[in-house]
């Protein structure tokens, strides 16, 4: 048995040599983020119990702790927006072979590329790009937090690999990149070359599906498995988590993993998600996917971001309301714009009902939309 270790560090080498060494003595990490509020770490570390927490100032144990399993790597917090922080395990073989796949992907060449990380190493998408630098021996640079104009510089300096999100990616100019992963929400309309749309979790280790396409070693299902129907997405691979930290597995027989998400697969094996299955909202007795609708409303020129969600309404049951940023020097979209752009797109009763122009958008740390936040 070892021990899980948490890291209440800022981004950057001093991470990284804690997360070696707490590796090398054979325990386990668990990254705190360090934006959060004091009652919202404390609330983290009496849900995952670790026994010894690391801070700029050094270690210091805590009461309460409970071991890991041998082979243990990581424990990363899911990223949800409402409950209990809940721990998602990885192993070392989980965590190598995720590191793995995602190199070959991309064809990384370690004497070659350099990685940037600029995500908070508290979620599994930018943790996991300093893991796959360690496993594979990738050189990376470590930022403290997202500048765009930091990471622009990097790749004038050599850097060929960055992780972002969406909000990121608009906000930088990534021409000189090999290959951004892009993750953590749809993407936007016309992305820029090199840009590669990832879809994966926390429970994937990162993501497991690029360009609609599984990496090496990843196995896709719908539902009951047939092709061209639609149903719950279910992952399969070595990259999967061990289990969450109170010690229950959520794979189901044969190791497939429910996601939670609604999809398809196509005849040529791609995947498309529409969104999260506890997400749909029924209006009429129609299904609409608040994914699906916000691609199509971005793609209007005075919408610079798109949230849709639902409003209780007496006659559909719900109906469906677009949170829309307007794109600055740009005349704001007019809600019958946007009800005919999806009506022509996906279907009249798909269409939202309401528009509500915001200045910004309620996004996690790891730019997801909170749509629980909207009103």
């Amino acid at each position: 048995m070892g021990e899980l270790v948490a890291l209440d560090l800022p981004a950057g080498p001093a991470f990284v040599e804690a997360l070696r060494a707490v590796w090398d003595d054979g325990d386990a990490v668990v990254p705190v983020d360090p934006r959060l509020p004091r009652v919202a770490v404390d609330r983290l570390l009496d849900a995952l119990r670790p026994s010894r927490v690391v801070t700029s100032e050094g270690s210091r144990p805590r009461r309460g702790g409970r071991a890991t399993e041998p082979g243990d790597a990581l424990v990363v917090a899911t990223s949800g927006t409402t409950g209990e922080p809940k721990g998602v395990v990885h192993t070392h073989a989980s965590v190598e072979a995720s590191a793995r796949a995602t190199s070959a992907g991309l064809a990384v060449d370690p004497d070659v590329d350099r990685w940037v990380a600029c995500l908070p190493l508290a979620h599994i998408g930018g943790l996991s790009v300093v893991t796959r630098s360690l496993v594979t021996g990738t050189p990376c640079t470590v930022h403290e937090r997202f500048d765009p104009g930091a990471v622009e510089e990097e790749a004038r300096r050599g850097a060929t690999l960055v992780s972002l999100v969406a909000t990121a990616l608009a906000r930088t100019d990534t021409s000189a990149y090999r290959a951004v992963l892009l993750g953590g929400s749809a993407p936007p309309v016309g992305l820029p070359p090199g840009v590669v749309t990832t879809y994966g979790m926390t429970e994937t280790g990162s993501g497991c599906v690029y360009d609609g396409r599984p990496l090496d070693g990843v196995d896709l299902r719908i539902g009951d498995g047939r092709l061209g129907t639609e149903g719950e997405v279910l992952v399969r691979g070595p990259m999967l988590l061990r289990a969450y930290r109170d010690g229950t597995d959520p794979r189901v027989a044969d190791g497939w993993f429910p996601t939670g998400d609604a999809g398809r697969l196509d005849r040529d094996g791609s995947l498309v998600v529409f969104g999260r299955m506890a997400e749909v909202i029924v209006t009429g007795a129609e299904k609409v996917w608040p994914t699906q609708v916000e691609e199509v409303l971005a793609r209007h020129p005075g919408v610079a971001e798109v949230a849709v969600w639902k409003r209780p309404d007496p006659e559909w049951g719900d109906r469906v309301v677009a949170w829309v940023v307007a794109e600055p020097g740009v005349p704001p979209p007019r809600l019958e714009e946007l009800r005919e752009l999806v009506g022509d797109r996906i279907a009249r009763w798909a269409a939202p009902r309401e528009l509500v122009m915001v200045a910004s958008l309620p996004r996690t740390s790891g730019g997801k939309v909170r749509r629980g936040a909207l009103s």
